[in-house]
């Protein structure tokens, strides 16, 4: 029985020692990021709402490979102030992080999303708080759709930054704002999804931040008014090649800049640049080993003394050892745009709608009532904005200013339907508001109501 007991330890000692390896993090080739969770953790959340949010959280984490040389993960509440849960690097593994997310406490207060964005934004980058310089950055905005404090400025500076900025929507929401919000295109980075169906969404918002971990083509981030950093995915090796990496004005074709990088480069900060400049990007792989094609990038340098924000150093960064932000910008290979004046808001005169009621559902019909906009002399009408919340065709029904209601017609049995109903102003501004309806199961069969004697013939 000896060898048989001298076998069973050393495959012991093996498992055991597999376990430990895997308890250390994920390996190499996992994607590099910091990800920072913001979860609505204000009074206007109910506490069932916060408890299957934090449930969703937990379960989103697990599936992410977390560890000191993969993502790491950070949550902040907003509240009346914003509250760091957890800082960057605090838990080495997804276990530790999903039993934080799980012991995480609601902090009630106002809905100040401004203000925890800006807050955010400072923890993203701040090596204090455990962020990583050279790594993409990834925000999860969850939230019931509301906030007392501007929330657009702070987080078009996060996109601006390169940070990919996804939003889930737990209520009623301004589906115009949120779409701006987010990072293009809205329908990867926003979604709208009721509280109790959180889960439906975990495997799709999963692989969306592990594609924004990993940079598919060259992107730009952290964009001031005297510089930007570049990133790239690996299409080089130190022993196949070497890259030139082209900056030129747009204004100014022959004036060139070149710099040449080995092949195990994913990363380069350009530097001293002119402010409010549109420059042209090339990054040519020269190789003989095998052709990989030139990619091309335009960047628009900020206005004003922005540059003073990002502390840019001219530097490149090695596959697996990036020194360059390689933030996630805008699919289709143009770099974040400078920070865009927002739009005057509405005057206080034209408000509305304020709430949104659906009745009398039915399996292929529901009635969407509102809360009637203010200034109805102002009012030309609203626009009610349909379709299912996984996926489908939208429709739109047109509705005159003086009423505040319609009947929506056609629609699936047992599904859920993100309804937006919109007021349009004669000054040309919009006001939206969006909420989640459900038809019921199919027709239910009804007993034939029993004729009057006498009635449609003689009783037999």
């Amino acid at each position: 029985m000896l060898p048989w007991t001298a076998l069973s330890l050393a495959l012991s000692l093996r498992l055991a020692l597999a376990r430990s390896g895997a308890e250390r993090g994920p390996p190499a080739s996992a994607p590099q990021g910091d990800l920072l969770f913001l979860l609505d953790s204000s009074a206007s959340v109910s506490h069932y709402e916060f408890s299957r949010v934090r449930e969703f959280v937990g379960h989103l984490v697990g599936l992410l490979p977390l560890g000191p040389g993969a993502l790491r993960a950070s949550l902040v509440h907003v509240g009346s102030r914003p509250y760091t849960e957890f800082p960057f690097g605090q838990h080495s593994s997804g276990e530790a992080v999903q039993d934080a997310v799980r012991a995480a406490a609601q902090r009630m207060g106002d809905t100040n999303a401004g203000l925890a964005l800006a807050y955010a934004k400072e923890q993203l980058f701040a090596e204090v708080a455990g962020a990583r310089p050279g790594v993409p950055k990834v925000l999860v905005w969850v939230t019931d759709g509301g906030s007392s404090d501007p929330v657009g400025p702070p987080m078009q500076e996060l996109k601006d930054l390169g940070v990919t900025v996804f939003i889930v929507s737990t209520g009623q929401g301004n589906l115009l704002e949120l779409s701006a919000a987010a990072s293009a295109p809205a329908e990867k980075h926003l979604h709208f999804v009721d509280v109790d169906d959180l889960h439906i969404i975990a495997q799709e918002l999963r692989g969306s931040i592990l594609d924004a971990m990993r940079p598919q083509q060259l992107r730009a981030s952290e964009v001031t008014s005297s510089g930007f950093r570049l990133a790239w995915p690996p299409l080089l090796t130190a022993d196949s090649g070497y890259y030139v990496l082209e900056l030129t004005p747009s204004a100014e074709p022959g004036t060139v800049r070149r710099q040449q990088l080995p092949g195990n480069a994913t990363g380069w900060a350009w530097v001293s640049l002119d402010p409010d400049t549109e420059y042209e990007v090339a990054l040519v792989p020269e190789s003989n080993v095998h052709l990989v094609r030139p990619q091309h990038l335009r960047v628009h340098t900020l206005r004003g003394e922005r540059g003073a924000e990002g502390g840019l150093g001219g530097g490149w960064g090695a596959a697996g050892d990036r020194l360059g932000r390689g933030g996630a910008g805008p699919d289709g290979g143009r770099a974040p745009t400078p920070l865009r004046r927002a739009l005057p808001p509405p005057p206080a005169e034209e408000a509305g709608p304020e709430r949104i009621v659906i009745s009398h559902a039915r399996p292929r019909s529901l009635r969407v009532s509102w809360a009637p906009a203010l200034g109805p002399a102002a009012v030309l009408g609203y626009h009610v904005q349909y379709g299912p919340l996984l996926g489908g065709a939208a429709q739109r029904v047109e509705v005159p200013a003086g009423r505040n209601s319609t009947t929506l017609q056609g629609l699936a049995p047992s599904t859920a339907y993100l309804v937006t109903v919109t007021a349009a102003f004669r000054s040309g501004h919009e006001r939206a508001l969006s909420a989640k309806a459900c038809t019921p199961d199919g027709e239910r069969s009804r007993a034939p109501r029993p004729q009057p004697q006498g009635a449609g013939g003689r009783e037999p």
